[in-house]
């Protein structure tokens, strides 16, 4: 089922953050004070203490990812929100991390962390949502749906998820009492009355169900 595929998306989600912001962190240290090109700051505190920060710096960013809805699927959220996200969880971490936890740490390195994990987290989640494009494309992945209602409304919910294959919907069929069985709209078939409904849910096959009966029928 694809609940169960979005729990282990979110799991390899958050482990993905995980190295990204260390990696982040260990490559804005670096740049500032390992390189042969950094400048060399007296009285630079020692590697030692920048790099036990990461026990907090990376469950922190995980936090704030979570808060700014990170890790919500993919097919419900635009990717430029899901960019404002990344840039709203950053700001807010550096900001406090100067404040509170990291006041003594090089503002500058602090700053270079922002803008490479930053940068690191969209690009990679642009990466992820392609992955799983492509996944869907190809049959995988995909979230099932049950129409229960032949409608224009129906055929409108039809026409935009095929339009649409990087939602990963898929639409297994329609359950109407006005159409009859087998008739078909752009691949999708009338499966029987809505009577049929409660033999169809035991089957555990189905991701949603979406009513899309017409006004008159709502009675």
């Amino acid at each position: 089922m694809i609940k169960d595929n979005q729990r282990y998306l979110n799991r390899l989600h958050v482990v993905v953050d995980a190295v990204v912001t260390a990696a982040s962190y260990l490559l804005a240290w670096w740049l500032m004070f390992g390189s042969r090109f950094a400048d060399k700051e007296i009285g630079v505190l020692d590697m030692g203490i920048y790099f036990s920060a990461l026990y907090f710096v990376v469950p922190g960013y995980l936090i704030l990812y979570y808060w700014n809805k990170l890790y919500t699927p993919k097919r419900v959220q635009r990717p430029e929100n899901e960019i404002l996200n990344i840039i709203r969880a950053n700001l807010i971490g550096i900001a406090n991390s100067i404040d509170r936890e990291l006041q003594h740490f090089s503002r500058g390195m602090l700053a270079l962390f922002a803008i490479i994990n930053t940068i690191s987290g969209i690009l990679v989640r642009a990466l992820i949502r392609r992955i799983l494009h492509l996944m869907r494309k190809r049959g995988y992945n995909l979230k099932h749906i049950l129409l229960v209602g032949y409608s224009r409304a129906a055929e409108a919910y039809i026409d935009r998820i095929i339009a649409n294959p990087q939602w990963g919907y898929m639409v297994r069929g329609i359950l109407d009492d006005n159409v009859p069985r087998g008739a078909v709209y752009k691949g999708v078939k009338v499966l029987g009355s809505i009577d049929n409904l409660p033999f169809i849910l035991p089957e555990n096959k189905l991701d949603e169900i979406a009513v899309t009966l017409a006004l008159q029928d709502y009675d």
